[in-house]
């Protein structure tokens, strides 16, 4: 019976000190496997936004540019008002912002949702603009005619226009991006 005690003297304090040795042993190795996805997930982030910060910032670009291009006064200058009707005029104008936004309508992807209606928004005001303009010449006007008209309505706005709204937009969310 001594020899029985003896043994379980020796034997229980070892297996308490292998049982704590085990238990911290695998805290350890949990931890050190944790802290090493974190450092991995933090690399992949970085390399993520490594990539999408230059593609983002070539998306508020573009999307600058757009608005440049489909304002109305740059639009006059692009588009020949020579030998033309009012309609065609219109038609040109029309197609032009059109043609604009569909080269450009992939950069939705790298901008905000509101940015992005905020762009369209300014889009379809300038479609909305042309129309109402449009509306207001007699029938049989030339090109010069109807763009005297938007020149005259553009001259004669006060208010900040939807184009203007939209490139402030663009700006504020650039620069949230670049911190």
């Amino acid at each position: 019976m001594e020899l029985l005690f003896d043994i379980i003297k020796v034997t229980l304090p070892a297996l308490i000190v292998f049982a704590t040795v085990y238990y911290l042993m695998k805290q350890h190795s949990e931890t050190e496997l944790a802290m090493r996805q974190m450092e991995l997930q933090k690399t992949k982030n970085n390399n993520i936004s490594s990539i999408t910060v230059p593609l983002r910032l070539t998306a508020y670009e573009r999307l600058t540019l757009f608005c440049e291009r489909i304002s109305l006064n740059n639009l006059l200058m692009r588009l020949p008002t020579a030998d033309q009707s009012a309609a065609s005029l219109r038609v040109g104008l029309m197609m032009a912002i059109q043609q604009e936004y569909e080269h450009n309508m992939t950069q939705q992807v790298y901008v905000s949702d509101q940015l992005w209606q905020i762009i369209k928004l300014a889009k379809d005001d300038n479609l909305v603009v042309i129309n109402g303009l449009y509306e207001k010449i007699p029938d049989g006007a030339d090109a010069k005619a109807f763009a005297g008209v938007i020149n005259a309505y553009l001259d004669s706005r006060e208010t900040m226009t939807p184009l203007q709204t939209a490139q402030s937009a663009i700006r504020k969310e650039a620069g949230l991006l670049l911190g």
